[in-house]
């Protein structure tokens, strides 16, 4: 800042008693320009307008109509992202960061990085995504920016079944004896960790959580935080074995986005509650097949991520087997194979199982046997978790199905390794 001050007054032939004059003393200045002090607010405005130029190029080096050209770039590309135009985004982001003039001005560089990181999420590079938020919580941010940074962090760990440091992420916030009260951001950080909770098996504490997030949510009584505790208060109890009580959570989560909801943040909503649905009423396999499709046409046009995507149609698949349309599953399963990250194994081992369930329907049992191995290659890498162990436990009895005997010994105990018997 000192520099610019010094550069701007000799572009103005300006001597530093010149500039000083009557205001402050030339001695001052002369300490401003060589960085020894720090001016107040009041005085570089004083300074500004000596100089004719703004107070936007002092603090940060760039004018107000550079300033201006930034944050409409910036906003460009937010609304990209919104739209679901992922890679219009992805690359208007990239571009401004390339921008100089966005050096100096942290939060913008901060707002365009954090942009970066959720167009890189939505299509589908995950590590990439983890790399840009890891790095970008290095940096000094405000409380805000810390939560919002970490919810973003402990879902991609969580999709990408790095579940132990997820949980780390979502801790460090939440568990600490210095945690900060009771906001809707926190309640959505909350969330998702007790969802990486769920995915590693910790029961106990999911369900003594949830019910932590559903007072915070009471207290609060804010669309946001009712509609993120509600919802992942449903996966708890679903998970526990209280799938009528998991529907009613549902439910009132879903009522609530429907009215508020941002349009990603809905049809995930939607796809997830047909999940449950298919999951607890089976018999209405159908009904939870089109709200699945319809979550699936809204999840297109939003900036929803492959992996959302991609389990809409796996989703849809485990319908269609339920409705005897093998034939369609295997079209579900596909769709949702070619976006779907090659990183997030969980997902692809089931995508892999149902395919495998499709084509023996069929009668195809080569095929099937074949998909059911994959599922194995798949899961082999992944670290022992309550999901994992779950797919495990399917496929096994896939391959005993499918007369594969000594695959099926092999699959059945990996899930028992998996839960620690």
């Amino acid at each position: 800042m000192g520099l610019r001050i010094k550069t701007v007054r000799r572009q103005r032939g300006l001597s530093q008693a010149q500039l000083a004059h009557p205001e402050l003393s030339d001695s001052y200045v002369s300490l401003i320009e060589s960085g020894k002090r720090t001016p107040t607010p009041a005085v570089l405005e004083l300074l500004a307008q000596k100089l004719d130029c703004s107070l936007s190029y002092l603090v940060n080096g760039v004018t107000a109509e550079q300033m201006e050209n930034i944050e409409l770039a910036l906003g460009y590309a937010r609304l990209a992202l919104e739209n679901g135009e992922i890679s219009e985004a992805r690359t208007r982001f990239a571009e401004l960061l390339a921008d100089n003039n966005l050096t100096g001005l942290t939060r913008l560089r901060q707002d365009t990085e954090f942009g970066l990181a959720l167009a890189t999420e939505a299509a589908g590079d995950l590590d990439e995504a983890i790399s840009i938020l890891t790095r970008l919580r290095e940096e000094e941010n405000t409380p805000e920016r810390e939560i919002e940074q970490a919810i973003a962090l402990c879902r991609v760990y969580r999709d990408s079944d790095r579940l132990t440091e997820a949980v780390e992420v979502g801790e460090r916030l939440l568990r600490g004896p210095s945690r900060p009260a009771w906001t809707d951001l926190l309640v959505e950080l909350g969330a998702t960790l007790l969802s990486a909770y769920l995915f590693r098996g910790d029961l106990l504490r999911a369900r003594q959580f949830a019910a932590e997030l559903l007072n915070a949510a009471d207290m609060l009584g804010t669309p946001r935080s009712i509609v993120a505790a509600c919802w992942n208060a449903a996966l708890v109890a679903e998970s526990t074995g209280h799938g009528e009580e998991a529907l009613a959570f549902a439910e009132r989560a879903l009522a609530v986005q429907s009215e508020t909801g941002q349009p990603r943040n809905l049809a995930r909503m939607r796809n997830a509650f047909g999940t449950l649905l298919l999951r607890v009423r089976p018999h209405q396999a159908r009904e939870a097949r089109d709200i699945m499709q319809r979550a699936a046409e809204e999840l297109a046009q939003t900036s929803a991520s492959t992996t959302d995507l991609a389990r809409c149609q796996v989703e849809m698949a485990r319908a269609e087997i339920i409705l005897g349309q093998p034939d369609k599953a295997i079209g579900h399963v596909q769709a949702g194979r070619r976006v779907l990250p090659g990183n997030v194994r969980a997902l692809g081992a089931e995508a892999d199982l149902l395919i495998s369930r499709a084509h023996a329907a069929l009668g195809d049992h080569a095929v099937a046997g074949l998909h059911a191995h994959s599922v194995r290659d798949r899961l082999t890498p992944l670290p022992d978790s309550r999901r994992v162990a779950s797919t495990w436990y399917a496929a096994a009895e896939t391959m005993e199905q499918l007369g594969d005997v000594d695959g099926a010994v092999e699959a059945y105990q990996r899930a028992l390794a998996c839960t620690g018997l």
